[in-house]
């Protein structure tokens, strides 16, 4: 099954309504809450959000491609983020060390970020940091940051009713990081569902043409994005009970994360 498209139309919305609840969770935070360390290694809370104002930067910094330009994929876009692990943790110290107040940059720069989308709303393909892609895209994945980095948020600061991303933003990663599993690992062999928002097949191997495939694996969203993420080791959500996997290669620690 082909990757879903998306158009601009569609996703530039559901961006600047995740952008505004990730800033609800970041307005109000302490001095001291920012100080503490966050879920990622290495990161304080305070490192986290300023990486937030460097996603804002990645579109501030989009320039428009010809219609006839050859473009990544999203899971080729998104397959470059390992590669650049040093450069985006030495970007977003660089952002932490000069940025006074972060809540009121996060603003400010996704202010910045999302007039650059709406003067190229007429623009099909752009030219970003980690190379060209469909603007609708670029979009996409900058959602998916967004979305993954606010439940990250969220688990550095327990005690807090941080506001979550919009259900919408939710699925849209769900499913786009479905697409991304079911195209770098083409076949029938595995059904993963995520209900209710979608499932796809993949891995190679036995196909099943009607009823029960091969094997079957199902999970609730959260857990899907922790788990593409690698927020979560595979062994570690089958055991807490987060993931029911039975059937013919119904495992896909082999294949996780995604990011």
């Amino acid at each position: 099954m082909a990757a879903r498209q998306y158009t601009s139309d569609q996703v530039v919305p559901v961006l600047q309504r995740t952008v505004d609840a990730v800033g609800e969770a970041i307005d109000g935070l302490t001095a001291e809450q920012l100080a503490g360390a966050s879920v990622l290694s290495g990161w304080t809370v305070r490192d986290l959000t300023a990486h937030l104002v460097v996603v804002a930067d990645s579109v501030c910094h989009i320039e428009p491609l010809p219609a006839n330009a050859g473009v990544l994929s999203v899971s080729e876009y998104l397959a470059g983020y390992a590669d650049r692990a040093e450069r985006i943790d030495s970007l977003t110290r660089e952002a932490e060390s000069e940025l006074n107040d972060i809540p009121a940059a996060y603003r400010e720069r996704w202010d910045d970020a999302l007039a650059r989308l709406a003067a190229f709303a007429d623009v099909d393909k752009v030219l970003a940091r980690r190379g060209a892609a469909r603007l609708a895209d670029l979009v996409i994945t900058r959602v998916i940051e967004l979305v993954v980095h606010a439940d990250d948020l969220a688990r550095s600061l327990p005690m807090l009713q941080l506001t979550d991303p919009p259900p919408d933003a939710q699925r849209l990663v769900t499913r786009v990081l479905l697409d991304v599993l079911a195209a770098r690992h083409p076949g029938r062999t595995l059904e993963v569902r995520i209900p209710p928002v979608a499932a796809v097949q993949c891995l190679p191997g036995p196909r099943h043409t009607r009823g029960t495939p091969p094997g079957v694996v199902e999970t609730d969203p959260r857990t899907w994005v922790r788990l593409a993420s690698g927020r979560l080791r595979w062994a570690q959500a089958v055991e807490e009970g987060l993931v029911a996997a039975s059937g013919q290669r119904a495992d896909l620690s082999s294949v996780l994360p995604l990011l």
